[in-house]
C-alpha cells in the first residue's frame, strides 16, 4: 500500500480515555497515517452525519466500554447512517462476547487488550486494504444494504408501497395510517436511502436485486 494512498485513509480513534486516544494517535501518526481522535461515540456520529454520505475512506477503532454511548451502540448508529467504514473493536477480556456479536453484525474485527502495537497496525492495514478494494459501486451497494437494514418495519411497509407506484393517500388507506404519517415515513426513507423520488428508489433497489416484495 503506497504512502499516498495511506494519506487518503483516515483512522478514527474513539475512546473516552484521553491517554489511550493520544497513545494510539501517536502510534499511527508515527507510521505516516492520518489519525483523528474522538472522546466518545456521540462526537464521531455528529461528524459522520455532517458528511451526508460523502464517506471517503476510513477505518474506525472503537472502544467497547464508553459513556454515554457504548461502542456497540455507536456501531449500530453508524450502520443506520449507511456508513461503510470498517470498524475494529478494542475490548477488555470481559467484553469479548460483546465484540464477537458486533463482528457477527458486520464489524470488521476486534482486538483484545492488551495488544501489541504491530498487531493492531497489521489489523488496521488489513481493514484498509479491504476498504480500498471496494469500488465506488460496491461501497454504494453496501451503504444501501445497511440503510435498508436500518428501516423500521413500518418504513419498510411504506417503502414497498412506494416502489409499487402507490401515492401517499393510497398507501395510507392500505396501511391504515394517516397521509401525514406516510409523508413522515417517506421523508425518513428518502433520507436514509439517499433518494429524492420513488423512481430513484426503484432504480437503487433494482440494482441490488430488490423488488417490491418483502424480504
Amino acid at each position: 500500500m503506497t504512502h499516498k494512498i495511506l494519506r487518503d485513509v483516515d483512522i478514527h480513534i474513539v475512546d473516552d480515555d484521553a491517554d489511550v486516544r493520544d497513545g494510539l494517535a501517536w502510534l499511527f501518526d508515527s507510521r505516516g497515517w492520518q489519525a483523528r481522535t474522538w472522546a466518545g461515540g456521540d462526537a464521531l456520529l455528529a461528524a459522520a452525519r455532517k458528511l451526508r454520505g460523502d464517506w471517503g475512506l476510513a477505518v474506525v477503532l472503537l472502544d467497547v466500554r464508553m459513556q454515554p454511548l457504548s461502542g456497540p451502540v455507536t456501531f449500530e448508529q453508524l450502520k443506520s447512517l449507511g456508513c461503510p467504514w470498517p470498524v475494529l473493536f478494542l475490548t477488555g477480556h470481559g467484553d469479548v462476547g460483546t465484540a464477537v456479536e458486533a463482528v457477527k453484525n458486520g464489524a470488521w474485527d476486534f482486538l483484545e487488550k492488551p495488544f501489541q502495537d504491530n498487531m493492531l497496525v497489521d489489523r488496521v492495514e488489513q481493514a484498509m486494504h479491504a476498504a480500498l478494494a471496494q469500488t465506488d459501486a460496491e461501497r454504494e451497494d453496501q451503504r444501501l444494504r445497511q440503510a435498508l437494514a436500518s428501516l423500521s418495519p413500518r418504513e419498510r411497509e411504506v417503502l414497498d408501497e412506494l416502489i409499487r407506484g402507490h401515492y401517499n393517500k393510497n398507501i395510507a388507506e392500505r396501511l391504515g395510517i394517516t397521509a401525514r404519517t406516510v409523508e413522515f415515513h417517506r421523508a425518513n426513507i428518502f433520507e436514509k436511502l439517499g433518494a429524492e423520488s420513488a423512481i430513484e428508489l426503484a432504480h437503487k433497489l433494482g440494482r441490488l436485486g430488490h423488488g417490491a416484495e418483502r424480504r
